[in-house]
């Protein structure tokens, strides 16, 4: 069976999450973002070029995790797809393109950060008594 991939997109949070509601009462949440660009040279070193900016957007969930934890300036890593639609303007019909995220994190190889972990529960004091094997255990 293949390894299942999504398509994901790695930036940084260009404008303050704007999270709204559907007419049903849905969550969903719009942002900016931008892509860093680089360009490798003859000489095999890098340039950096000037970012370039998209607009994402994330429904229920995700929506919420955006707003809640995300700030302009922060590092992502979003997983999803790119969604087309067509946009009536006077001049005529423009096609434009949002990254839909269907799963969103801090970029661990940018963003500083504390894991929280559950407690581990304290295991049963061993008794001091050196327990028996089974009878019909093989080996021991």
């Amino acid at each position: 069976m293949p390894i299942p991939t999504k398509m994901s997109l790695t930036g940084f949070i260009a404008t303050a999450p704007d999270l709204r509601f559907t007419e049903p009462g849905k969550e969903y949440c719009r942002v900016r973002v931008g892509v860093e660009q680089w360009h490798h040279e003859a000489n095999g070193e890098w340039t950096r070029l000037e970012p370039t900016f998209h607009d994402m957007v994330a429904f229920e969930a995700t929506a919420r995790e955006i707003y809640a934890r995300f700030r302009p300036g922060d590092n992502f890593i979003a997983a999803g797809y790119v969604h087309e639609y067509e946009v009536e303007r006077p001049t005529g019909s423009v096609i434009k393109e949002e990254f839909v995220a269907r799963k969103i994190g801090h970029n661990a190889n940018r963003t500083a950060y504390d894991v929280e972990r559950p407690r581990l529960t304290a295991a049963a004091p061993e008794s001091s008594a050196t327990p028996e094997p089974p009878a019909n255990a093989v080996g021991f």
